[in-house]
């Protein structure tokens, strides 16, 4: 794994990160966010996505966010006010005032929640079937997210076998999943707090859409076990300058399962004037 880098960003807290590419006016900057889940981490995320977005030219930011990964885990509730501020601590230590943001699931809903607050701050979104488009109950009857809650609530140890049964609940070939990324979900969520899974209050987002005032590209796969793949038509219908690509044979994480594809639509879409 590509070492990555810690910033401080007051109250104790600090988040990890990966910064690849260029670094300067000529390479505007794409910020990653990662979804939710035990051991969810930036780099689990992206790693078949940043590195193709650097070599493309592209200042690639991927985030950890507070709760997750390497980043800070205070012992307290991480809503989604509270994670996406740390989102924005972070880009204005990186002095960051205007970028791309791409997030899946719930780093979906947090990239949706930073438009929103800063519409400035974001020159379009890039989402993978993000969270925050339904009521909490519609989620609570996704097989992934009941099996998700299982795994990180019991009352043993997280092992590669119960978190490798939760990813063939969320890629369609679960073959996909490489031991690195098992290994590095499981000793993250060894050390995750149950306080932080059981805290993530997500609003429903969907009537504020509209409001969304840069391009939005969704993605989402048919096989979706953790966010109802009805959201794609939400994005299309409810966003006013939205496109949408829903891929058969396909999970959760369209960014691994279709990751050349995604670079490439990704990166041209970015291309547009905006």
């Amino acid at each position: 794994m590509i070492e990555g880098r810690y910033q401080e960003i007051g109250d104790g807290l600090r988040i990890h990160y990966h910064d690849l590419g260029p670094t300067g006016a000529e390479a505007p900057p794409v910020v990653f966010l990662h979804g939710s889940g035990p051991g969810a981490s930036g780099w689990s995320n992206f790693k078949r996505n940043a590195p193709a977005f650097a070599a493309r030219g592209r200042r690639a930011i991927v985030v950890d966010n507070l709760g997750f990964g390497r980043s800070s885990k205070p012992d307290r509730d991480h809503g989604l006010d509270f994670v996406v501020g740390g989102v924005k601590r972070l880009l204005d230590r990186l002095e960051i005032a205007r970028a791309d943001v791409v997030g899946n699931s719930h780093g979906g809903a947090c990239a949706i929640q930073l438009a929103l607050d800063e519409p400035a701050r974001v020159r379009s979104l890039v989402l993978m079937a993000p969270g925050g488009l339904e009521d909490r109950e519609a989620y609570m009857q996704m097989s992934g997210i009941r099996t998700m809650m299982k795994v990180f609530l019991g009352g043993g140890e997280i092992t590669r076998d119960s978190m490798r049964k939760l990813f063939e609940l969320q890629l369609h070939d679960p073959s996909l999943l490489d031991d690195e990324t098992l290994d590095e979900r499981v000793a993250c969520a060894r050390e995750q707090p149950k306080r932080v899974m059981t805290s993530l209050a997500v609003p429903n987002l969907a009537p504020r859409l509209p409001e969304l005032q840069c391009p939005v590209f969704g993605w989402w796969g048919t096989g979706d076990n953790f966010c109802p793949a009805t959201g794609a038509t939400t994005i299309a219908n409810r966003c006013r300058d939205a496109r949408v690509m829903l891929l058969a044979r396909c999970g959760h994480w369209v960014m691994v399962e279709h990751a050349a594809l995604f670079n490439k639509q990704c990166i041209d879409f970015l291309k547009e004037p905006q």
